[in-house]
C-alpha cells in the first residue's frame, strides 16, 4: 500500500530582523537620499562684491537718515503736545477750582434756607411783630434768592466748562501718547539702519576695507571735479554780468554799483548777509561730530546744523529737511551764493549750506564730523534761499 503524502504545509523557517540590521539599512537609505539632495541643491549665493556692499551702506544711512528726520518730526511734535497738554491740564484745575467755589456758594445758601425754615411768607408778615421790618427782611430775602439763582447758573456753567476742559485734556493726552509711540519707532529705526551697516561693514576683510576707501576716495575725486566745473562757471557768469553792468553804466554814464542789475538791491543784499552770517557759523561748527537727532552745541545732525546757523543770521527754520525745503525761495543750482540750503536724494533727507565754489559745509552722517565737500558728492534734489 502506498504512503499517503502529508497533507501538512512544510514549516518556514522564522526570519528574525535584527534592530541593528533594520538601522543600519535606514542610515544606508538617509545617506544615499542626503547625497542624492547634496547633487542636486542649488549652489550657494555668491558674496557680494565690494562695489554691492558699498552701495547697500550708502542705502542704509540714506534710510538712516530719512528715519531720522522723522524722529525730529515726531520729537518737535511731542514736545508741542506735551506743552499743549500742560496748559490744558493747568486750565481744567482752574475751572475745577471755580466749580467749588459755585459748588460751595450754593451751599451756603442752602444752610441758610434751611436755618429760616419754610413758612409761607404772607403767614410770616401776619406774626410778625414790626411789619415793617419784616417787609424790609422780605425784600433782602428776595434778592438773596435772585443770588441763589445766580449761583445756580455760574455753577452749572462752571461745570460745563469744567467737562469741556477735562474732555479736550483727554483728547491731547492720548495724540501725546500717539506722538510718543512715533517718536520711539523712529527711534528704533534709527538705530536698526545704523546697526545694520556697521554689521556689513564689520564683516568686510582688511582687501575690503581698502576697496572701500579706494572707491570713497574715488567718488570724492570726481565730485570735487564737478564742484571745479560749477565754480568756473559762477565765475564766468558774474565776470560777464559785472562786464554787461560796467558797459550799461560807460553808456548811461552811470555808476555800474547802481545800476539796474539787481546786484546791489536792498533785499538782495540781505539776503546775502544773512547766508554769510549762517555759513559763518557753520563753518565754525567745522570738526563737530554728526549724532542723529542733534541740535548742537556739541553735535549736530544735517537739519539739525542748518536750522542753528540760520538763526544765528536771524531767521527761524524748521526743525526738518522735509520742511525747511518749503522755506525761502527756490534757486537753481547755477545761481547758488553762500549761506543757501541745498538739498538731497528724492526723498529730502539730507541737507548742506552752499560754501561756494560748488562746496557746502553740512554733517554727514553717523560716525562722521561736520565737514567742507563737493554739493555733488551726493544727488541733488533742489535748493532753497532763506531770508
Amino acid at each position: 500500500m502506498p504512503v499517503l503524502a502529508s497533507h501538512r504545509k512544510p514549516r518556514t523557517p522564522m526570519r528574525v530582523t535584527s534592530p541593528a540590521v533594520g538601522f543600519t539599512t535606514v542610515a544606508l537609505a538617509s545617506v544615499t537620499l542626503l547625497s542624492t539632495q547634496s547633487a542636486t541643491a542649488a549652489p550657494s549665493a555668491p558674496k557680494p562684491s565690494i562695489e554691492e556692499i558699498r552701495k547697500k551702506v550708502d542705502d542704509l544711512y540714506r534710510q538712516a537718515g530719512s528715519a531720522t528726520q522723522e524722529y525730529n518730526r515726531a520729537k518737535d511734535s511731542t514736545a508741542e503736545q506735551q506743552d499743549k497738554v500742560d496748559a490744558l491740564l493747568e486750565e481744567a484745575a482752574q475751572r475745577a477750582e471755580k466749580v467749588n467755589e459755585a459748588r460751595r456758594a450754593l451751599g451756603n445758601y442752602a444752610a441758610a434756607q434751611y436755618r429760616t425754615g419754610g413758612l409761607a411768607s404772607s403767614m410770616t408778615f401776619f406774626l410778625a411783630d414790626d411789619p415793617q421790618s419784616y417787609f424790609d427782611q422780605d425784600q433782602l430775602m428776595k434778592r438773596r434768592s435772585g443770588q441763589q439763582e445766580k449761583a445756580v447758573s455760574d455753577f452749572r456753567t462752571q461745570q460745563l466748562a469744567a467737562a469741556e476742559k477735562r474732555t479736550e485734556a483727554t483728547k491731547s493726552l492720548e495724540a501725546l501718547t500717539e506722538s510718543q509711540e512715533d517718536l520711539r519707532t523712529s527711534k528704533q529705526t534709527v538705530q536698526n539702519k545704523l546697526a545694520e551697516a556697521r554689521t556689513l561693514l564689520s564683516k568686510l576683510t582688511a582687501e575690503e576695507k581698502a576697496r572701500l576707501a579706494e572707491l570713497e576716495r574715488k567718488k570724492e575725486a570726481e565730485a570735487e571735479k564737478k564742484a571745479e566745473k560749477l565754480a568756473a562757471e559762477q565765475a564766468a557768469a558774474a565776470k560777464a554780468a559785472a562786464d554787461e553792468a560796467a558797459a550799461d553804466a560807460a553808456a548811461s554814464g552811470s555808476d555800474a554799483t547802481t545800476g539796474s542789475t539787481g546786484t546791489t538791491t536792498g533785499s538782495t543784499t540781505s539776503a546775502s548777509t544773512k547766508g554769510a552770517q549762517a555759513l559763518a557759523f557753520a563753518e565754525s561748527q567745522i570738526g563737530k561730530p554728526y549724532v542723529w537727532g542733534a541740535t548742537g552745541p556739541a553735535s549736530y545732525d544735517c537739519s539739525g546744523l542748518t536750522q542753528a546757523a540760520w538763526r544765528e543770521a536771524g531767521v527761524d527754520l524748521p526743525r526738518t529737511t522735509w520742511d525747511q525745503v518749503n522755506v525761502g525761495t527756490r534757486v537753481a543750482t547755477a545761481d547758488l551764493q553762500p549761506g543757501d540750503l541745498i538739498f538731497f536724494y528724492d526723498d529730502i533727507s539730507h541737507v548742506g549750506i552752499y560754501q561756494g565754489d560748488g562746496m557746502m559745509v553740512h554733517a554727514p552722517k553717523p560716525g562722521a564730523y561736520v565737514r567742507e565737500e563737493s554739493i555733488y558728492y551726493m544727488p541733488i534734489y533742489g535748493s532753497v534761499r532763506p531770508g
